[in-house]
């Protein structure tokens, strides 16, 4: 079993890659099996013997992003103490990834889950739920883990704020084709938002 499962388990991971990277080069086309099984240098057959539809595909790259953008958000947790160096550091984190990994960026933002199965959609609305709610939960503790008043929008509406212009730089970014860089121009613009969000005079 050992000897089967290793080639295997590689065999999975180049047909994910394959899968992120035609999504990144093919920004405006839909992927079928047959691009995917030539990308890949598999055949058809060979792709469904790893997985029993694109949907499973898709979803083995929702859980990679929730992987890699939740564990590192545990850790930032675990270094910083300040709200403020929190959040800015968990928004600079999922506009990095996305920077990073745009085939998967598409897939989370839904832009290619039209037409799949609707737990595809599911999942990613989990994802930035899940998102939303560990900035919401650093915003809440702030007041008392810092002595200051809560801002004007509550942490529920703080944090509603930070998702939606990170989701806003996400959909620049698709509809750019990945010319526009998330994370162009946003340490001016945080910096701006976190003076009003955390009652700073100056930053």
């Amino acid at each position: 079993m050992t000897s089967n499962s290793s080639p295997n388990l590689h065999r999975k991971q180049l047909i994910l890659e394959s899968l992120a990277r035609e999504l990144e080069v093919r920004p405006k086309k839909r992927i079928t099996t047959a691009v995917l099984a030539k990308s890949a240098e598999v055949s058809e057959a060979t792709l469904y013997r790893h997985f029993a539809s694109k949907a499973q595909m898709f979803e083995a790259l929702i859980s990679f992003a929730e992987e890699a953008v939740f564990s590192r958000i545990n850790q930032i947790l675990s270094e910083e103490q300040l709200a403020r160096e929190r959040c800015k550091k968990i928004l600079f984190l999922l506009l990095g990834f996305a920077e990073k990994n745009p085939g998967i960026t598409r897939v989370l933002l839904g832009e290619v889950l039209l037409g799949e199965h609707e737990r595809l959609q599911v999942r990613v609305d989990q994802f930035f739920s899940r998102f939303e709610t560990q900035l919401r939960q650093v915003l809440r503790e702030a007041p008392l883990r810092e002595g200051r008043g809560e801002n004007f929008l509550g942490a529920e509406g703080s944090a509603q704020l930070l998702l939606s212009v990170i989701e806003g730089r996400l959909h620049k970014f698709i509809r750019s084709s990945f010319n526009f860089s998330p994370v162009s121009g946003w340490e001016t613009q945080w910096e701006h938002l976190s003076r009003a969000l955390f009652r700073l005079e100056s930053v």
